[in-house]
């Protein structure tokens, strides 16, 4: 077993990490080696038996809360992070106050078809009016 050993440091344990891909020679192993479809079937079980079993822990509204506000504050540590997201939001808004007024602003310059034509009509009442008002 110590010759296996003193090997491991030679030249075998270089050709094994060759084989492998990893120079370290510390591929991986076990539940980590297994795709991502066994792993959820293992995880799953284990979930399973411990709600049978009644030691599963479930959290309940308050403590979902701090671990959520925890979350939050943990987050907004993090300035580059803070200020991406409020440029972005900066942004959005400003686009969308762009969209916003370029829609009022060609809606009241053109306005539809049926609407030029009742203002036209409007307009032609209102010039009659004023024809008889003052004779």
């Amino acid at each position: 077993m110590a010759n296996n050993n003193e090997q491991g440091k030679g030249a075998g344990s270089s050709q094994k990490a060759g084989e492998s891909g990893n120079p370290k020679g510390t591929g991986k192993r076990g539940f980590a080696a297994m795709n991502e479809e066994q792993q959820r079937e293992i995880a799953s079980k284990g979930g399973q038996a411990a709600h049978q079993k009644g030691t599963a822990h479930e959290f309940d509204s308050e403590e979902a809360r701090r671990a959520g506000q925890k979350g939050g504050e943990a987050v907004s540590r993090n300035r580059v992070h803070m200020a991406e997201i409020g440029r972005k939001g900066g942004e959005s808004r400003q686009s969308a106050q762009r969209a916003n007024e370029s829609r009022s602003s060609s809606a009241a310059r053109s306005g539809s078809t049926e609407q030029q034509a009742k203002a036209s009509r409007q307009g032609s009442k209102d010039e009659g009016d004023k024809g008889q008002g003052q004779g």
